[in-house]
């Protein structure tokens, strides 16, 4: 499995990274994990526009699915429109929730681009990869991912505060994509987002092979976010996500 990372600028795109964007392939298969805002464009410099094959959104917050609307032009008005229907795993109100964003109301709605499955905790099929989804605690409907091709594992949180059930997706993978939003203050709100140290204690208890730190925001020192993983008592590599890199996962 190849795992490429679009975007992992966290609430909005930064300087360096639109927001949070995955890209996995295995076996001439392209799956895309959000598709937030900025990231049709990035996603360009790694596979052709129209070389996507299913797209799962983790929940429906702009920084993680906005540029399907970008995406619904490319695929209904392209110079060789019609092309391919793509399915769409995302939570059951995403057809009415990103149709009101495109805001075209005398126009077809989304499905003339998308086929959307609303997504539910379990596992299913997507081409090569067995994706399992489970919901994680952020304040609207979110998942977090555990994708693997049989020879490979990631997960993915998503967004969400501290929570068993990524630690339950996570179990053992090769890699966690695991956001790492805020860093360590008084009060910090329950239920939102995590810490690095956070991150880290999530994997160490799912014992994963590869922690990297994803929805990085952009006003956080990013050095900081990075030396507060180290005390959370995770022994394997730890390094903060990059527009651009790539993972081979075997």
């Amino acid at each position: 499995m190849k795992v490429t990372i679009v975007g992992c600028s966290g609430s909005y795109p930064g300087p360096d990274s639109p927001a949070s964007c995955y890209l996995l392939e295995a076996d001439g298969f392209r799956m895309v994990l959000d598709l937030g805002s900025g990231s049709l464009g990035a996603l360009q410099r790694h596979i052709g526009l129209y070389d996507v094959d299913a797209i799962c959104l983790s929940h429906l917050h702009a920084d993680h699915c906005l540029d399907i609307c970008g995406y619904h032009v490319a695929r209904t008005y392209g110079p060789n429109a019609p092309y391919p229907i793509v399915p769409v795993y995302a939570p059951a109100d995403a057809p009415r929730r990103l149709a009101g964003a495109y805001g075209m109301p005398d126009e077809p709605g989304l499905e003339t681009a998308f086929e959307f499955v609303p997504l539910r905790p379990g596992s299913f099929e997507i081409g090569p990869f067995t994706l399992t989804a489970g919901l994680v605690n952020h304040p609207v409907e979110a998942y977090g991912f555990r994708v693997t091709n049989g020879r490979s594992s990631i997960a993915y949180s998503g967004d969400t505060g501290e929570s068993q059930e990524l630690v339950r997706l996570a179990a053992g993978t090769d890699l966690l994509l695991c956001e790492a939003s805020f860093v360590e203050r008084p009060n910090l709100p329950p239920d939102l987002h995590l810490t690095g140290r956070q991150a880290a204690e999530h994997a160490a208890k799912a014992g994963v092979g590869r922690l990297v730190l994803t929805h990085l925001v952009p006003w956080n020192d990013q050095a900081t976010v990075l030396e507060e993983a180290s005390t959370g008592g995770y022994a394997g590599p730890v390094e903060l996500a990059r527009s651009g890199a790539v993972y081979q996962l075997s």
